[in-house]
This record gives structure tokens, sequence and C-alpha cells, in this order.
């Protein structure tokens, strides 16, 4: 994976691209930038819904709010990273508002396929019992992984849709010169 230029050599590949790109386009990027983006808006909407309603926001005791603050905050912080993207990103230079626009459109679509996310601890705890519902790998990371993949999957049309950028295809060999 293309992680940037700092990173690339830190894990030893030199040689890798053709560019001097440290951070725009690359994995990097994205991790940071989507995941940070993501837990600003969960923690904002969640402190939301507590200042309102004066208890935590729990899916077991409102589901409804849940799965709305589900589609709220990773729609919101999906927009949000595109915003940054769009604006900041020197490869959309001539056309950040049409990135703006395709990325909030994207966000939205992928967005609604990710109702399930509060449904999977749930289910995790009906199949493997109370104690993997309820731990780290069954409440957070398999839901948030599994809302990714289908807000990205279904979504998002990126540098990264079809699986690989030109600096990746070229370290697996893949990379073919257009002339």
């Amino acid at each position: 994976m293309d992680y940037g230029l700092t990173i690339n050599k830190l894990l030893g590949r030199n040689d890798v691209g053709d560019n001097d790109n440290y951070f725009w386009g690359t994995r990097t990027e994205h991790i940071i930038g989507v995941a940070g983006c993501l837990a600003i808006t969960d923690h904002t909407s969640q402190s939301l819904f507590k200042s309102i309603y004066k208890k935590e926001l729990c899916f077991a005791k409102s589901p409804t709010a849940f799965v709305a603050h589900t589609f709220f905050f990773i729609f919101t912080g999906v927009t949000l990273y595109v915003a940054g993207d769009s604006l900041l990103n020197p490869a959309h230079e001539s056309k950040r508002y049409q990135e703006f626009k395709d990325g909030t459109y994207a966000s939205y679509v992928g967005s609604n396929t990710a109702w399930f996310e509060p449904f999977v601890p749930v289910l995790v705890t009906k199949f493997a019992g109370p104690v993997a519902g309820a731990s780290w790998l069954g409440s957070s990371l398999l839901p948030a992984t599994l809302a990714y993949a289908t807000v990205k999957g279904v979504g998002w049309n990126d540098w990264g849709n079809s699986g690989l950028n030109n600096t990746e295809m070229k370290m697996n060999g893949l990379y073919v010169e257009k002339k």
C-alpha cells in the first residue's frame, strides 16, 4: 500500500512511485482523514444527544435514535473529510467544487447502507455469546469495519475505487505507462 513518501521510506520502500507525494492521495491521508472526521462527528453527535435528552445514547434503550445517529455521524464525518480533501488536495486544483459535490453524493449513498451497524454487536452476542458481543472486536471493530466496507463499496468512486493507485500498481508490477 502507498502510505506516502515519508512512511514508504520508513518502511524501506525508497524507490516506489514517480511522485513526491507525502500525504495527498495516499492511504495515510485516507486513514487519518476519514477516521479523524468520523471520531469527531461520532462524539459530537453523542454529546448533542446527551445534552438534549439528558441521558447517554444507547442502542438498547433508544434504537431509533441510535440508528439515526449512525447515519448522521457517518454521513457528516465522511462529508467533512470530502470537504477537506476537495479543498486542500492539490490533485483537485481545477475541480474542487465538482469533487466536493461528487464526494458528498457518494457519502449520502454509502451512508444509507450503514443502517445495520448498531445491530452487529447484537448478532455477535446471539451467535458467540455476551462476552464476544461486548468485546472491542464484537462491539467496535467488526461493526465499524463492516460499515466502512459497505459505505465505501456502495458509495465512493475515488482514486482507490479500482483497488490500487498508480504507486501501488508500480509496487505490484501492474503499472503500464500510458503513452
